[in-house]
């Protein structure tokens, strides 16, 4: 009786070996497709998932991931395919608009300067607006291709905001001239570096600055701290509270704001979070405020 408690105690003991074994085989192996799933998740390879196990679960799991992900790189190729001809074909249809306008606005000018009655002068000054919002409207198509070419790599590199700052303010001037716009300026002396794209952090604020002289009522300032926050502030009687917390989505549109595209701010928020930054948006006591943090 002795002797079977004993071969019984000593098989219990060999399955509870070969059990944990097993175990810490599965656990090994897991770790192995993690790995290799993060790994090929965020960088540009064609690579499967290969593991060291001869476990017949673990590779069937294994062969069902790369089967996903082999569809997944096919539908990605597609969707990057479908939206450079998508560009494309925006592009040229934005030339081919331009053109014709172009010649439109040409003889409108040489019209003005003839003896118009009254009744012609009137129709005259329609066809303008109709042909400035046919202006507007392939704008938007420009901006619409833009917005598409969000997922380009950036190249970053040591640069000083506050000169980034000044640049795109200097590239503004004759925009916040015409809008009777004079910025107040408060720019720290003190030189902020960080690691960014310059040409997309110039796109962010022009962006912003865009969007300052559409919806300002003439009340600009710019801040930059020590810590390299920025702060753009103005006055906008235009929006509200509900509007500012929708004011980053693609396509949002003040309903007032006839000459907004609702892709700026959109692709300043995105271009801010690829150079690793923050943006945020809040509307205080009339005015709105965006901030950016790296």
């Amino acid at each position: 009786m002795n002797i079977s408690l004993l071969l019984l105690t000593i098989i219990l003991f060999c399955i509870c070996i070969f059990l944990m074994l097993k175990l810490c085989l599965i656990k090994h192996s897991i770790k192995e497709i993690e790995k290799s799933f993060s790994y090929i998740l965020k960088s540009d390879t064609n690579n499967l998932i290969t593991i060291s196990s001869s476990d017949k679960d673990i590779k069937s799991l294994t062969i069902n991931i790369n089967d996903n992900l082999t569809e997944l790189r096919k539908q990605t190729l597609q969707y990057k395919s479908g939206n450079q001809e998508l560009k494309k074909i925006i592009t040229n249809i934005s030339h081919d608009i331009r053109t014709p306008l172009t010649a439109i606005k040409g003889y409108i000018d040489l019209i003005q300067q003839e003896n118009l009655s009254n009744k012609q002068k009137q129709y005259l000054k329609i066809v303008e607006k109709k042909s400035n919002e046919l202006t507007e409207l392939t704008d938007q198509l420009f901006e619409f291709s833009k917005a598409m070419d969000i997922g380009v790599k950036i190249k970053k590199e040591k640069c000083c905001i506050n000169e980034i700052l000044e640049e795109s303010l200097a590239n503004m001037y004759n925009f916040f001239k015409a809008k009777q716009i004079e910025p107040k300026l408060e720019i720290c002396e003190q030189k902020i570096y960080k690691e960014l794209d310059k040409h997309s952090m110039i796109r962010v604020f022009e962006n912003i600055l865009s969007n300052v002289c559409k919806y300002s009522n003439g009340d600009f300032k710019v801040e930059l701290n020590e810590k390299g926050m920025i702060t753009f502030s103005n006055k906008a009687t235009s929006l509200d509270a509900t509007t500012v917390q929708k004011i980053f989505d693609r396509y949002f549109t003040v309903e007032n704001a006839k000459k907004a595209t609702g892709l700026g701010l959109s692709i300043s928020k995105q271009l801010v979070e690829l150079n690793g930054g923050e943006i945020s948006a809040e509307y205080v006591k009339g005015y709105l405020r965006i901030q950016i943090v790296f």
